[in-house]
């Protein structure tokens, strides 16, 4: 039978508006029905190229063209491999790459930057928020959706745990509504530094209800506890990832157990991105080879 593009479209306009069986992200900021299916993308994190990157032996280019020959479909540039970090790149830089980036067929999934709001002197933690504001605009500039920041170090000599939590909640509202103000999407990263554990990320995220507002989701992370139960727990959360080939089980670093991982990312109602990162010394090459595999062939 001829399938014409009116046939095409009565066909998806027939679809049930809610699918058994598929729930729907608890915080959706538009309340859509999900669709059939899960749409899942590869991507990969620069620091995976850290090494070659700080030393001048790669650029973002080079890596973008590399990413594009293996068949990734996005890429996660840390804002210190652009030039002049953490200044903020010249505008036609920054076009630059993502020209480049359309050019290769790959999406600019996300971006970061290193900040600290655990810094007990107020002005200095204000210097912090102003660099997150100014990145929010860089992320805003490539067409990045999200932009990947921390909490901050895990202690502070003479204050405890409430107060910084305090400092910290009040620093992210501030970002995440500059965030929302230029259509970007603020990720908070479990880095096993302030944020440890699953209750700690989930303590954060319910106390900023936003769709502006969510999880990096970094798999190598949770070592306080069963890491893939914590993932489970925090899932629901996430708008980005960060999945890597070693994971901490019973204070051990293992091999992450790529099936099971997908196992539960399936369960999930999670779409879009799943950048991967590799660490160590070495040709960072093979290893990211080696984990896209595992992963492509998960998401199929």
């Amino acid at each position: 039978m001829k399938i014409t593009r009116r046939s095409s479209i009565q066909k998806i306009m027939s679809l049930p508006l809610a699918v058994p069986g598929l729930s729907m992200r608890p915080r959706d900021p538009f309340g859509i029905p999900p669709v059939p299916g899960q749409r899942l993308r590869s991507s990969l994190n620069a620091y995976s190229f850290n090494g070659p990157l700080m030393e001048g032996k790669m650029d973002i280019v080079g890596m973008m063209e590399y990413c594009a020959l293996l068949g990734f479909e996005g890429i996660d540039i840390t804002g210190y491999y652009f030039k002049g970090y953490p200044n903020v790149p010249d505008t036609d830089y920054l076009f630059g790459i993502k020209r480049k980036a359309h050019a290769l067929a790959i999406e600019i999934s996300g971006t970061g930057v290193r900040n600290d709001f655990t810094i007990p002197e107020k002005s200095k933690r204000e210097d912090e928020v102003r660099r997150v504001f100014q990145w929010v605009e860089v992320a805003a500039r490539l067409g990045a959706p999200v932009l990947r920041i921390f909490a901050g170090q895990e202690k502070r000599e003479g204050y405890n745990r409430e107060q910084i939590t305090e400092w910290i909640l009040e620093d992210l509202r501030r970002c995440v509504d500059y965030g929302k103000q230029n259509g970007v999407i603020i990720g908070l990263q479990n880095h096993n530094d302030f944020i440890q554990n699953s209750d700690q990320v989930i303590s954060i995220m319910k106390a900023i209800p936003s769709p502006w507002f969510g999880l990096i989701l970094d798999t190598g992370s949770y070592r306080q506890e069963d890491p893939y139960l914590a993932i489970e727990k925090t899932i629901d959360y996430a708008v980005n990832w960060q999945i890597k080939e070693k994971i901490f089980v019973g204070g051990k670093e293992v091999e992450t157990d790529i099936p099971r991982l997908f196992s539960i990312i399936k369960k999930s109602a999670y779409q879009g991105y799943l950048p991967i990162e590799t660490l160590g010394p070495g040709d960072p090459k093979p290893k990211i080879e080696a984990l896209l595999e595992k992963v492509t062939r998960e998401m199929q």
